[in-house]
């Protein structure tokens, strides 16, 4: 059958883990993560952090994504653990991009590993949409040395549902015609924005699956779960009006960075040093995407979980390091209470692109400094490493220079849930 709207959903396989693999190949490694018990995250010498990919020896000794170190290395005491390289995740989620923008005219980023294609139309031009498929996860295996799996559909949601079916480096349809057969056997937990919270609450209304759930009066799901349940209702029907974005060069809505610190803070000046490595890292992901920002916000958590936020919206955009930094500095300055703090992030929204900048009344000539200076020391990064240049106060302070990376940022999800 042919349709006019064809969508593709792109997921890479256990993208940090692939992606490390696949780094440590071209630096000559010959030890391929991918094929041992491994994970990245957290830090091996600390033992603390979670898990944020595993291989799939990893996954068959019963490591699961989202747990901790400790945890895993409990069912696997040989784990190999490898430290978090967002640089070399960022790199990686870019030129895929860059490949997959060369074969459909409208890409949205749902995360770091994950984006949707738009073929509608295009069958004239690119043929079957599976063999195309299909073409596209070769080309990415062969080039790139990691896979994907691409699920297809008329709509974003059903291609996502699609491309979550076996996995690694496989090809999926999931049609309006397929759904009682593929969607509709499996776990009510594996429809999309059906969180672990959610399973119990159906389940005390006999649903265990996903067809169960769309054979369920609409008014019962409504009555317990309000507008949410309304949503997955739908979704369990395969209905989803979210629409491709028409400023698709805008990947994210916002860019945050924020770290759990392995001791309590408890003054100021090592409290400012953080803020400033995790605003190193987050500044540079806005002039990487040539994006800046107008609202920056900051976060504390204190040893007993307790959180402030506090957010300003500045008169200029702006991605300069030493700009957000101040403002970030004095945003801290203003929340904090003294308790001893556990946990700080970052937070810069309102973005615009600025890729060719107007001189701005609001600046002075030093920020523009600043700003010609924060470009050359991430030419000097990109070429050499992140600490290819350190700033004086983090030598000999135990303190990183550069925190953080993408697991704090914040992707928009399908229109129809925002």
């Amino acid at each position: 059958m042919e349709r006019d709207n064809i969508v593709m959903h792109i997921d890479v396989n256990s993208a940090f883990l692939s992606w490390q693999a696949a780094y440590n190949r071209q630096m000559g490694m010959e030890e391929d993560i991918r094929e041992i018990p491994a994970v990245i995250g957290g830090s091996e010498e600390r033992r603390h952090g979670i898990v944020l990919a595993k291989s799939i020896p990893a996954k068959k000794l019963g490591v699961k994504t989202g747990e901790s170190l400790m945890e895993a290395r409990q069912k696997c005491p040989n784990l190999k653990v490898i430290p978090p390289s967002y640089d070399v995740y960022t790199r990686a989620s870019r030129k895929l991009r860059d490949l997959l923008a060369e074969y459909a005219p409208k890409i949205d980023v749902f995360s770091i590993d994950e984006c949707f294609m738009d073929f509608s139309g295009t069958r004239d031009l690119f043929g079957d949409p599976e063999e195309l498929a299909h073409r596209i996860r070769k080309r990415i295996k062969k080039e790139f040395g990691y896979t994907v799996n691409i699920g297809i559909s008329t709509n974003k949601l059903l291609a996502k549902q699609a491309s979550e079916f076996e996995k690694p480096d496989k090809v999926h349809t999931l049609y309006p015609e397929e759904i009682q057969e593929k969607l509709w056997p499996l776990p009510v937990g594996e429809l999309f924005m059906v969180g672990y919270r959610t399973v119990p609450k159906l389940n005390q209304l006999n649903i265990y699956t996903i067809g169960e759930l769309a054979n369920t009066d609409r008014e019962l799901i409504s009555g317990l779960l309000k507008s949410h349940g309304r949503l997955i209702h739908d979704y369990a029907w395969g209905k989803d009006a979210s629409k491709f974005s028409e400023k698709s060069s805008m990947p994210f809505k916002g860019v945050g960075n924020g770290s759990t610190i392995h001791f309590d803070v408890e003054d100021r000046l090592t409290a400012h040093k953080i803020l400033l490595s995790l605003v190193e890292t987050a500044s540079k992901r806005l002039r990487d995407e040539d994006m800046s920002c107008r609202v920056v916000a900051v976060g504390i958590k204190n040893k007993d979980f307790g959180y402030h936020s506090h957010q300003r919206k500045i008169p200029v955009f702006t991605n300069c390091t030493h700009d957000l930094f101040e403002i970030i500095r004095e945003l801290f300055d203003e929340t904090w209470d003294g308790s001893p703090i556990r946990h700080m992030n970052v937070r810069f929204t309102d973005l615009e692109r600025t890729k060719f900048k107007q001189l701005n009344f609001f600046q002075n000539e030093y920020s523009m400094k600043m700003e010609k200076l924060d470009m050359a020391i991430d030419g000097i990064r990109e070429k050499y490493g992140k600490y290819a240049v350190i700033r004086a106060e983090y030598i000999d302070s135990g303190l990183s220079p550069v925190l953080g990376g993408y697991p704090n940022d914040e992707y928009p999800d399908m229109s129809s849930i925002l």
